[in-house]
């Protein structure tokens, strides 16, 4: 039957091109996008599971960041504890040849004076971005190392531990072996004062009977922009064995006296009385003394050669053939010490070399797998591309011949 209401060819042809036009519009967006889920609504469940990859990837982008930062921390550490080994295994050399008699040890003692020096020079240094692992003060440094996902979604943090090894030569005491005074003493493990240019005085005491000086404990007394520093000899204890304090003091404070008395500083005087203040070193400018440009400040402070991984270097003394001596067995002590931090930290920055090669890897599978999710197959869109448009044409073609099926009624009414 033939209607000029109802044209069914033309509706079926209509639906065709709609539908063709549709999936037509879907393979170019594809191909602009490079997508075959570009969007929730093309596919909700495929497109969240790509999102949650996605953020994991770029987690694991800050994790590289941070396992960089932390390799290279490590690395300084590794570094400077090499260094260290080297230069102990130099002054091994020194303490072997001042075994011999026929030797100038005093020559041989101030090069390992100079190294030992050195060692507390590279510890200093030795840090990356303020963190110093090799000087005692780190404690332990965490480095973020990976995000964990669970089946249920949670992510937890995870970091790898780096202990930091103790390589210093000495450290800030904790105890009160120092007193500053212009008008009244007090005990501290620091102490100072300034002196008007017009006349001032004051006194810094030496005084160790609280707690007992050790060989290789440093006072230093600084004067104005000068610093002078008297370190503990073995030989400076009371050799009764009994520990008397005005016997060291006494020692500590002449020997500071000749170190500020060496410096030359002018308008400064220093007196000390060897009977009645064993360790006190009296300074006085102005009025009592020689006339300062400058108001003068002068403070003290004590280093305990006990905190210190390699304390013990700041006891080694070869003038002496008994210092010589000791100082063999001490070296081998130190030099094993550094050598275990230098494996320490060589095997803790292998171990993050590692996890950041696994984390480059494990972000680039992540990549994949949400490219295979929803990216799009070029050749097969290119390929349903030329389809549907001859589609698009032949359903275009196919209502333009279904419309004009009313014109052939017209035929009948002739």
């Amino acid at each position: 039957m033939s209607s000029i209401l109802t044209n069914n060819g033309a509706m079926v042809a209509l639906q065709t091109l709609k539908s063709v036009n549709k999936n037509l519009a879907m393979t170019q967006n594809a191909i602009s996008t490079g997508k075959d889920v570009a969007t929730a609504k093309d596919n909700s469940a495929v497109w969240a599971i790509s999102k949650v990859m996605e953020s994991d990837v770029k987690g694991f982008n800050a994790i590289k960041d941070s396992l960089a930062l932390g390799e290279s921390t490590v690395a300084v550490a590794r570094n400077a504890s090499e260094t260290v080994t080297d230069l102990l295994t130099q002054m091994k050399g020194k303490i072997v040849a001042a075994q011999e008699d026929n030797v100038d040890r005093a020559k041989i003692n101030d090069d390992v004076t100079a190294l030992r020096d050195q060692i507390a020079s590279v510890v200093g240094a030795a840090q990356f971005n303020g963190l110093n692992l090799v000087d005692g003060s780190a404690g332990t440094a965490s480095v973020l190392a990976s995000l964990d996902r669970d089946n249920a979604g949670n992510v937890t943090a995870s970091s790898i531990s780096v202990a930091s090894q103790n390589l210093s030569t000495g450290g800030y005491a904790s105890k009160g072996v120092l007193a500053g005074s212009d008008n009244a003493t007090t005990d501290n493990d620091a102490a100072g004062f300034t002196m008007d240019k017009t006349g001032g005085s004051g006194d810094i005491v030496i005084d160790s009977s609280t707690d007992n000086f050790a060989a290789g404990d440093t006072v230093s007394i600084t004067i104005g922009d000068k610093v002078a520093s008297y370190t503990v000899q073995a030989g400076d204890l009371d050799p009764s064995g009994t520990y008397d304090a005005n016997y060291t003091d006494a020692i500590v404070a002449v020997g500071l006296k000749n170190q500020i008395d060496a410096l030359g500083i002018t308008g400064v005087e220093i007196d000390y009385d060897s009977s009645s203040a064993p360790g006190t070193l009296s300074f006085v400018t102005g009025a009592g003394g020689v006339d300062a440009d400058r108001d003068v400040t002068v403070s003290a402070q004590f280093t305990n050669a006990g905190s210190g991984g390699l304390a013990a270097l700041s006891s080694i003394d070869v003038s002496t053939d008994a210092g010589a001596a000791a100082a063999l067995g001490t070296i081998e002590t130190l030099i094993d010490t550094s050598i275990d931090a230098s494996a320490a930290f060589g095997s803790a920055q292998g171990r993050i070399e590692t996890q950041k090669e696994f984390i480059s890897n494990l972000s680039d599978s992540f990549k994949s797998g949400i490219g295979a999710l929803v990216d799009a197959d070029m050749e097969e869109t290119s390929a349903r591309l030329q389809a549907l448009q001859v589609q698009q044409q032949l359903a275009t073609q196919s209502l333009s011949i279904a419309n004009q099926a009313p014109q052939s009624i017209l035929s009948l009414f002739r």
